[in-house]
């Protein structure tokens, strides 16, 4: 239970086009982290990515489509209900999205852009997009690095910046929003051909780590808000030896505590963990992400979850507070899952 006794609540998006439900709500258990589906709604076209506003009273989804779009629902109860139609945003291909600065903001990875709508005091969205920043460049990656592909876009911890990562570019754009504009501060190189996917900051803020999807490594970086720049110091691999095949990593978390980083990599379906001391990244393990194709990856009270979007379900992993190693816990049932988000 959460304070004042109300219950926790997980939400969970999913891929519409390949069976899942839409968005569904799940009962958090207190002690276990255990999952139990309550509620789901469809009527938005693949519902991949969710972001919960300040104060959890309203949770935002993108429609991954070509068209693309964004949607409000009110989540007052237990089944979450559409706050008006999903807007567009402008942009192929929306897959992630934050709040920041009074607006939604999609990175959108078909256009290679991250689209900014306003939001209203009641927290629904305005009925378009104020701004459009247009990304530019591509990458040595034959086929994956053509043209610039927004993966993610999120606050910095100062709550200053909006980062956004590209994987079809190789860099990270820290960014500025000014009357309903996004505009690029700095760009920052990541290594050619590495293709960046997220990026999660450590909690003291002085660091960042980026999860690369086309090499199966994590680059380490430090930030300085007060400046707004990114430097890359080094990477390390998310796996302890060649993968058998292509790797896909795809989810980042950092402990709230900043000792512990995990990864999930999706060609091997496992989970990694590393122990975290400033700069410095040790692999330390990696155990079965209990599915197939770990899309995300979230912690919560001591919880990791994996979204595991071709086996259809989320399992969740106890972690050791000792050496933060997850260790299997249970699962439930959901096609197409893509993203979890708490409460």
């Amino acid at each position: 239970m959460t304070d004042g006794g109300r219950r926790r609540r997980a939400f969970i998006g999913s891929f519409t086009a390949a069976g899942g439900p839409g968005v569904v709500t799940a009962a958090v258990h207190p002690h276990s982290g255990a999952l139990a589906l309550l509620e789901s709604v469809g009527g938005v076209p693949d519902p991949s990515y969710l972001a919960l506003a300040p104060g959890g009273r309203t949770l935002y989804a993108v429609s991954e489509t070509a068209d693309g779009a964004v949607a409000a629902y009110h989540v007052h109860d237990d089944k979450p209900r559409l706050a008006g139609p999903p807007v567009p945003v402008d942009a192929n291909g929306p897959t992630h999205l934050s709040v920041f600065g009074g607006h939604v903001l999609t990175a959108n990875y078909g256009s290679g852009s991250v689209s900014a709508v306003p939001v209203r005091p009641d927290g629904t969205l305005a009925n378009a997009a104020s701004g459009v920043l247009r990304h530019s460049g591509s990458g040595p990656h034959e086929r994956r690095q053509r043209g610039p592909h927004a993966h993610q876009v999120q606050p910095d911890p100062s709550g200053r910046w909006a980062v956004s990562v590209d994987l079809g570019t190789d860099s990270v754009r820290v960014c500025t929003l000014k009357d309903g504009a996004l505009a690029v501060h700095r760009e920052f190189a990541l290594r050619p051909g590495s293709g960046p996917r997220h990026l999660a900051f450590h909690p003291g803020g002085r660091y960042a780590y980026v999860v690369n999807e086309l090499t199966p490594t994590v680059t380490v970086c430090r930030w300085d808000a007060a400046t707004g720049a990114l430097k890359p110091l080094a990477e390390t691999p998310v796996l302890p030896g060649a993968p058998s095949g292509d790797a896909y990593p795809s989810g980042i978390v950092v402990s709230p505590d900043g000792r512990f980083l995990w990864t999930a990599t999706r060609g091997e379906d496992v989970l990694s963990t590393f122990a975290v001391d400033g700069d410095q990244l040790r692999l330390t393990a990696t155990v079965p992400c209990g599915g197939h194709w770990p899309r995300a990856l979230t912690e919560s009270g001591g919880f990791l979850y994996s979204a595991n979007e071709r086996s259809g379900d989320i399992t969740w992993f106890a972690v050791d507070r000792e050496t933060g190693v997850p260790r299997y816990d249970g699962s439930v049932e959901i096609p197409a899952p893509s993203c979890v988000v708490f409460d």
